[in-house]
């Protein structure tokens, strides 16, 4: 199985088995072991390959236990400890892991909870694990940009300075990212000033912030849409470009959205407004591009003709590592299809305007 398969089978596994996980234990027999084996390509089985209940005493401490550590060419390369399915991972789980690492010859360190992977190294000083991964890992929600690094640490490519050398800048880069995801959807006060000062001649006093502040969420989202526009424009002249992937929440767009988010309210992604955006242009070819809606559910991000759950366009089963759209026959029963990437969608076009076609 090619590698991208195989991370996708795992994380079938976790939606289908997380549930009845109850334990520790369980969770490292029924995920971390299948990761360390199937996705890194490491023999759980070879002791010499991968030691389990690995035992390193540092000063006072002495029998304390790092429930995995994996070697290369005879060193220890990378050391892991686990927590139970569900559990949240903050730097408090990892102090085995800090007192370990400056003592072995391990640069990488993982964090895991079997689903959710945090990897680490020593950027900010010398055989001291920083405090901040280099690489977050989403089983269930996997991220097309982190496999290619996801990969440098599979047995066949393990190359420990080109890793460390990559760190620095992913390390950063994800910081940077989740900075920009949290001011795009709750710009704080600095934020808003920076703007606020380019485009307003007046003094900003406390109200002037607060009109600012509800301004900037929305030009941030009707940037993102905009973005998201042209990417589909250029996709349809043309080879596509990259995948536009900043992961935050779409607020308060113009067309889109009209009410302030809940935190017990269903969140949209990007992806789903962005595969919206797909089908609206597909669609709009047949039918007036006003008629095009969209709802959201915990199950499925549907797409409607005049606002009508008796019309369904189609439906995008973007909620899992497998994406799926789902066709609607005439008797609208859903028939759901694999897709890979958001483009993918556009192989559909005959039969989403088919079934618009069943309503008018």
């Amino acid at each position: 199985m090619e590698f991208v398969e195989r991370l996708n089978a795992l994380s079938a596994k976790i939606e289908q088995q997380s549930s009845v996980i109850q334990t520790e234990e369980a969770t490292k027999t029924a995920f971390v072991m299948p990761f360390i084996n199937s996705v890194l390509g490491y023999d759980v089985f070879d002791p010499t390959e991968v030691t389990p209940e690995y035992i390193c005493d540092v000063g006072t401490k002495k029998g304390e236990k790092i429930d995995y550590a994996i070697r290369k060419n005879g060193e220890i390369q990378i050391l892991i400890e686990c927590k139970k399915i569900g559990e949240p991972l903050n730097i408090n789980h990892a102090s085995q892991l800090f007192r370990y690492f400056h003592v072995t010859s391990a640069r990488i360190s993982i964090l895991t909870n079997g689903r959710h992977y945090r990897f680490y190294t020593d950027l900010d000083a010398p055989n001291k694990m920083d405090e901040k991964p280099f690489l977050e890992l989403d089983l269930l929600d996997l991220d097309e940009h982190t496999l290619p690094e996801l990969q440098k640490l599979t047995k066949n490519a393990f190359d420990v300075d080109s890793i460390i050398s990559s760190a620095g800048e992913l390390k950063y880069v994800g910081q940077i990212k989740k900075e920009i995801a949290t001011q795009f959807s709750q710009p704080d006060d600095e934020f808003v000033k920076f703007f606020a000062s380019r485009v307003y001649d007046g003094i900003i006093t406390q109200k002037v912030r607060e009109q600012f502040g509800s301004l900037t969420r929305k030009a941030t989202a009707q940037f993102l849409s905009d973005q998201i526009n042209d990417r589909l424009k250029s996709a349809m002249r043309g080879p596509a470009l990259p995948s536009f992937a900043v992961s935050v929440l779409q607020e308060n767009t113009a067309e889109e959205i009209t009410e302030e988010p809940s935190e017990d309210r269903v969140q949209t992604t990007l992806e789903e407004l962005e595969g919206f955006h797909v089908v609206k242009a597909i669609v709009r070819r047949a039918v007036d591009a006003k008629r095009i809606v969209h709802r959201d559910t915990q199950s499925y991000f549907g797409i409607l003709l005049d606002d009508n759950n008796r019309k369904p366009i189609c439906r995008l089963h973007f909620n899992r590592a497998q994406k799926y759209i789902g066709i609607f026959n005439e008797e609208k029963i859903e028939t759901r299809h694999p897709i890979t990437t958001i483009d993918d969608i556009y192989g559909f076009s005959e039969q989403l305007a088919q079934t618009v076609s069943f309503y008018d």
